[in-house]
This record gives structure tokens, C-alpha cells and sequence, in this order.
């Protein structure tokens, strides 16, 4: 058995980082490919434009409940098997969306799908164990990167097979993707025995609540998850509706390469890892925040312009990304024999506030079209910004101290 001090001696070659981060993108993607399907399942099932973001809003509470029940077993479990029985679980379940014959399977499979896709959670706190200490940051910058890709690729990709053959399709092709990645990690991913062993389920459940309680950091970085979240959220989930109706009449196809435009953004926020390792989380973050809340102001002029929605995208997906990579860094530094558990903590949040979003900007955008849903953004960023700035001194004052121990 290869043991965790073992992992952490040597550095996460850059392949195997690069397949960590193609796993995560491919699990997420899962969650996502739905919000630009929203209309073709609307109408092939009936349901409500009011309403239609609940398919999101159901995926996120699965997703939710996975990274509670399932996450934090990364802490007790072999995680090379945790993470493919997971993934082939994974397999079935889209297998269920692609062929539901009714709204009902359909949000039974949606459920599953996020239920399971918390492996992508599962790899991110993998990678982080196995990375040397001097380089954590950066590895998780580059994995988490690929979750975020991950997610607005899920876009471009659906758009495309939707408009080629259909919105089943995208399902079925990702059931063949997933089958791919199983492979590929079954043979890389290191044997890891997890030296926690003395915990039972429900202890361990219950640990991840009380590291809350007593990790203030944690507390903190995860509220600016949640706001974060529900403002990438409620840009991404409404999106197709405004650009798939009259006046601009996009294609799925045109409408998910706006998913590609997010990728610059992701990409470019990358580097948060590094500046994270270096000291500079704090201020990345507040920089990042304010980027946020400027984004909405271009956002705003879609229907003017285009171009400004690309600009406000890539400023919009950047800021997130940069926050995300840097919480994740911070978080990482309090507890190495608890990463699962910190991981599924952190992400729970993230979780509640993508569902919030997606379910207040579709009822948003019904009632009051998109200006209703940039002034919703644009609140979120800006209270997201308030708490930075109130708790940016414990946070300083938590790195102070890691510092100097």
C-alpha cells in the first residue's frame, strides 16, 4: 500500500494533474449540461418557464446531500476505489436521464447525477494530499480549474449534440466519456490507505459540522462560496432563455460557445493557486470580488450589445474562479488528515448557493426580464464583497498565524 506520507514526498506529475482536472471537469459537467437544454425540456415535458429551473435547482440538492454523505468518506475509505465506484455509478445514472420517458424519471436520474457527481470533489481533496506542500496551491488551481471548465464547456457541448441530434444525445455521449475516464484513472490513481480509521459514518458525518463550528477560516471562505456561487449561477442558468428568444434567436449551438468565452476567464484565474502559496489570497480575493460586481454592468447591456456580454462573461467567470481557487488553498492549509471533510464543508455551501441561484434567476427573468436578474446579480456580488471586507481581518489575522507556526 502506497501511505499518505509516501504521496506527500513526491510532486503530482504534470499529467496525472491534467487527468485530475479533465475527471473533475467531465463529473461536473454532468450537473450542468442541462441549463442550456432548459427550453427543449421544457417543452418536451410540459413545464413551466417559471419553473423550469427546479431541473437545476433538484441537481444542486443532490449534489448538496452527495458532498455530506459521500465526500467525507475520501477520509475514512480507500480513495481509489471511492473514486471509480462513484464514476460508475455515475454511468448509470446518466444512462437514466438519456432515456427517462417522463418528468418524474427525468428528475429521479437528474438527482442521481448530482448525487454522484461530488467525485469531482472527491479528486479535488485527493489531489491536494497527493501534492507536495510547496506546490498545493498551484495543483489545486489547476484541477479546479478543469472543474470550472468543466462546467462551461457543458454548455458548448450540449448546445452543439442538441442541435446535432437532439438533447438525449448529450447524456449518452457523456455515458461513453465517463466509461473512457474510469479506465484512465484506474490505472494512475495511487492505492491509498486513509490512516482514520478509529471514526464511525455517523462520527464522521458529524465531524464535518463541527469543523465548521471550530474553523473560522473555513466559516468564512465558505459564505463567499455560497454568494459567489449563487451569482455564477444566476447569470448561467438563465442565459438560453433571453438569447434563444426573439430578438437574438441563437442557436443552442451559438448560445454554448458562450461557454467558451467563460474558459478564458477560468483559465486566466489559474494562477490564484500560485498567489495563494505565496501569500496573497486575501488581496487576490478582494480584487476579484470587485471585478464581480462590475461584470453585471456589462452584463446588463446584452441586448444592446453582445460584445459587452462576452467582456462581463469573462470578467464574471474569472473573479469566481479566482475566489473558488483561493478558498480552496486556504482551506486546504488547516487540517491535512481532514481534507475530505474540510472539501465537503466548503462545498456544501458552494452547492446551496448554485441552487439559489438557479431557482431566483429563472423566477427573476419570468417576472422581470433580464434587467431583474443583473440587478439580482449584481446585489449578491455586492453583498459578497460587504462580508469580504468585514471578515478581512480575521483572515489576515488566521495566515498571520500559520505563518508563524
Amino acid at each position: 500500500m502506497i501511505t499518505t506520507d509516501l504521496v506527500h514526498s513526491s510532486s503530482m506529475s504534470h499529467y496525472v494533474t491534467l487527468l485530475f482536472a479533465a475527471a473533475c471537469g467531465l463529473s461536473v459537467a454532468n450537473v450542468y449540461f442541462a441549463q442550456p437544454l432548459l427550453d427543449n425540456i421544457s417543452s418536451e415535458f410540459g413545464i413551466d418557464y417559471a419553473i423550469i429551473g427546479i431541473i437545476i435547482t433538484i441537481t444542486q440538492i443532490f449534489y448538496a446531500i452527495g458532498l455530506l454523505l459521500l465526500v467525507p468518506l475520501g477520509d475514512l475509505l480507500n480513495q481509489r476505489r471511492l473514486i471509480i465506484g462513484q464514476m460508475l455509478l455515475s454511468v448509470i445514472s446518466l444512462v437514466v436521464v438519456g432515456t427517462a420517458s417522463s418528468s418524474t424519471v427525468l428528475f429521479v436520474g437528474m438527482g442521481l447525477v448530482g448525487l454522484l457527481a461530488v467525485v469531482t470533489q472527491t479528486l479535488v481533496a485527493f489531489a491536494a494530499t497527493m501534492a507536495a506542500p510547496a506546490e498545493r496551491g498551484r495543483v489545486v488551481g489547476i484541477v479546479t480549474s478543469g472543474v470550472v471548465i468543466g462546467i462551461l464547456l457543458a454548455r458548448t457541448i450540449s448546445g452543439i449534440l442538441t442541435d446535432l441530434a437532439g438533447w438525449r444525445s448529450v447524456y449518452l455521449f457523456s455515458t461513453v466519456l465517463m466509461l473512457l475516464m474510469i479506465f484512465a484513472l484506474y490505472r494512475v490513481l495511487p492505492n491509498v490507505e486513509c490512516k482514520v480509521k478509529t471514526l464511525s459514518y455517523p462520527q464522521l458525518l458529524k465531524s464535518v459540522f463541527i469543523l465548521l463550528v471550530q474553523e473560522r477560516l473555513l466559516r468564512i471562505r465558505a459564505i463567499l462560496a455560497l454568494l459567489i456561487f449563487t451569482a455564477f449561477s444566476i447569470l448561467w442558468t438563465p442565459l438560453v432563455l433571453p438569447l434563444s428568444a426573439p430578438p437574438l434567436s441563437l442557436s443552442h449551438t451559438a448560445i454554448g460557445a458562450f461557454g467558451l468565452v467563460g474558459v478564458i476567464g477560468a483559465l486566466a484565474a489559474a494562477r490564484a493557486g500560485r498567489l495563494a502559496d505565496q501569500g496573497y489570497g486575501q488581496r487576490t480575493t478582494g480584487v476579484a470580488l470587485i471585478l464581480l460586481l462590475l461584470s453585471w454592468l456589462l452584463i446588463s447591456y446584452m441586448q444592446q450589445s453582445l460584445f459587452a456580454l462576452v467582456i462581463g462573461i469573462v470578467l464574471l467567470d474569472l473573479a469566481v474562479q479566482a475566489v473558488h481557487v483561493t478558498n480552496q488553498s486556504m482551506i486546504f492549509t488547516l487540517r491535512k488528515e481532514e481534507r475530505s471533510r474540510l472539501t465537503a464543508g466548503y462545498m456544501i455551501f458552494y452547492s446551496i448557493g448554485s441552487a439559489v441561484g438557479s431557482i431566483t434567476s429563472t423566477h427573476t427573468y419570468a417576472h422581470y426580464g433580464w434587467s431583474g436578474v443583473c440587478l439580482l446579480g449584481a446585489f449578491v456580488s455586492a453583498l459578497a464583497l460587504l462580508f469580504w471586507t468585514i471578515t478581512s481581518r480575521a483572515t489576515v489575522a488566521h495566515h498571520n498565524k500559520s505563518c508563524t507556526l
